[in-house]
């Protein structure tokens, strides 16, 4: 009987919390229909319930984290390219501008490549459908659609006198995990991955195999910068290709037991003695952490670049009525050595705080190489597309360029490219001098001496300097930049890569790594 009561004492207050956060739940969705049902009873104007639904589960969502997502029936297709990378499209990239939707770029061998779409290309309609001021998922939707299937697109191009129609038969798109790879030094492999889907470990296995075959490896690069994550299984089947069978990859722990597991290869390893460098930077997250990070922890390879991300939640769909799919965080990622490596605590939001991102979050990589990230003429350029416009336009006045390993632009083509800035009125604007601008309308405001007004003049001339003298200053970088937009327009995502590797002081520090070891 003693043993019963003290059960009970130790049951009892489980029980009531469990009936409590029950109660919480009922009562909060008893207030939102009964909401809802006021507005269909005596709203005086016709609501559309679908919006209102999909817009309220957003805002709820939005007190959670970023990760966990709602995605109605109509995002089957969103679902499908993120699990596996395929989809049935055209093959091409989408923007907006001025409300006008814009092709961004097109994938080498794919339908819109193939029928000479171009990246800056306006598209105006798809099968007779107005693109103007349409949002791009709208667009996107209408361009997707079964392969074998026929759209129309009505284009526009810089340098032609009148629009014109691309008729292309849809296929189905697979976007590779793998955008380049090539040998340095003979010997050295390297691989940039791109992202984290259904077989992308195996197309990494296909892609050393065959430089090994070439010829013998001494050692190989793994890029995962920029890969912003993906299928934590093709995470663990890529550490598998490196480390002992039944080794512990990644733990993951949970709210509910069944997202509480280990991860653990599954296979003998096939490089298990392979030196092994892994890139990595700020935009390497989720699975591109799991990677690097637990390779790290087993001491299996060495990792140079930026501190990454640090994203260490874990998400899993989970079906929802009506055909629905709820994106949930269910967990956390532990690594080997049993740090979570998540940045941010979203939890704040609960508490009504404000976010802070833990600068000890993310992965430290053992060799720190970090990006500048100056804010000059080339950020300005950027920003403003001019790099892009003028590689549309140079794609459309030459015919052919040099590969990618030899293309470089000379001083006439830096000469040319500030003549089409002028043509465009460029107006180049120091991020400083914006700040001025708005120090000075304060200062006309308040009780500031006419000393004080005519400094802040003076300075705002000073910070306001020709691009022409800018770029001049800094014509190796804008060289370099601009060159990869237009590379990118002859020898798309691989030639842009292999152009921009010619000079990675990372990769170079990498390859002495390897070859210092």
């Amino acid at each position: 009987m003693k043993r019963l009561y003290i059960f009970l004492l130790l049951f009892l207050p489980l029980t009531l919390a469990a009936q409590t956060q029950t109660t919480r739940i009922e009562k909060s969705m008893s207030i939102l229909t009964d909401v809802m049902r006021q507005l269909d009873m005596n709203y005086f104007d016709t609501l559309n319930y679908d919006r209102m639904t999909e817009e309220g589960i957003r805002m709820i969502l939005r007190q959670v984290d970023p990760y966990t997502v709602y995605m109605p029936k109509e995002q089957d297709t969103d679902l499908k390219i993120m699990t596996t990378g395929r989809y049935g499209g055209i093959g091409s990239l989408i923007m907006m501008r001025d409300s006008m939707i814009y092709i961004a770029e097109t994938y080498e061998g794919m339908p819109a490549q193939m029928g000479d779409v171009r990246a800056g290309d306006r598209l105006i309609k798809v099968d007779g459908w107005k693109c103007d001021g349409q949002p791009t998922k709208d667009v996107s939707n209408r361009l997707r659609g079964e392969a074998g299937t026929k759209v129309t697109l009505l284009l526009e191009r810089e340098g032609e006198p009148k629009p014109f129609v691309r008729e292309l038969v849809r296929a189905e798109i697979h976007l590779p995990a793998i955008t380049y790879y090539g040998r340095y030094q003979d010997s050295i492999a390297y691989v940039l991955f791109s992202e984290f889907t259904t077989g992308s470990a195996m197309a990494l296995y296909e892609a050393v195999a065959q430089m090994a075959e070439e010829h013998p490896l001494s050692g190989l690069i793994i890029d995962l910068r920029g890969n912003g994550g993906g299928l934590i299984d093709e995470a663990i089947k890529l550490v598998s290709l490196f480390v002992d069978k039944d080794t512990e990859v990644v733990t993951t722990k949970g709210k509910v037991q069944s997202s509480n597991r280990s991860y653990k290869t599954s296979s003998s390893p096939v490089y298990r003695d392979l030196p092994l460098v892994v890139l990595v930077n700020g935009s390497s997250a989720s699975a591109s952490e799991i990677v690097s990070g637990s390779l790290q922890d087993l001491h299996r390879a060495t990792l140079i670049g930026e501190r990454t991300f640090g994203k260490g939640l874990v998400q899993s769909i989970r079906p929802i009525v009506y055909g629905g799919n709820l994106k949930v965080t269910t967990a956390h990622y532990y690594l080997p050595s049993g740090r979570c490596i998540q940045a941010i605590d979203y939890s704040a939001r609960q508490r009504g705080e404000k976010l802070q991102k833990d600068t000890a979050g993310g992965i430290l990589p053992d060799i720190v190489i970090a990006d500048s990230q100056k804010v000059d003429i080339c950020y300005s350029l950027a920003k403003d597309h001019r790099f892009y416009d003028y590689a549309n336009r140079y794609r459309n006045t030459h015919n052919a360029v040099a590969r990618p390993e030899e293309f470089m632009l000379t001083d006439e083509d830096i000469e040319d490219f500030m003549t089409y800035l002028e043509e465009k009125q460029f107006v180049y604007r120091t991020e400083t001098s914006k700040y001025l601008d708005e120090l000075s309308e304060w200062v006309k405001h308040e009780d500031i001496s006419a000393e004080a007004l005519a400094l802040i003049d003076s300075l705002q001339q000073q910070l306001r300097p020709s691009f022409k003298e800018a770029i001049l200053r800094h014509k190796e970088e804008v060289k370099w930049l601009l060159g990869a937009d237009i590379i990118e327009r002859y020898y798309f995502q691989k030639g842009r890569a292999e152009f921009l590797l010619r000079d990675d002081k990372v990769l170079k520090r990498a390859i002495e790594c390897l070859q210092n070891r």
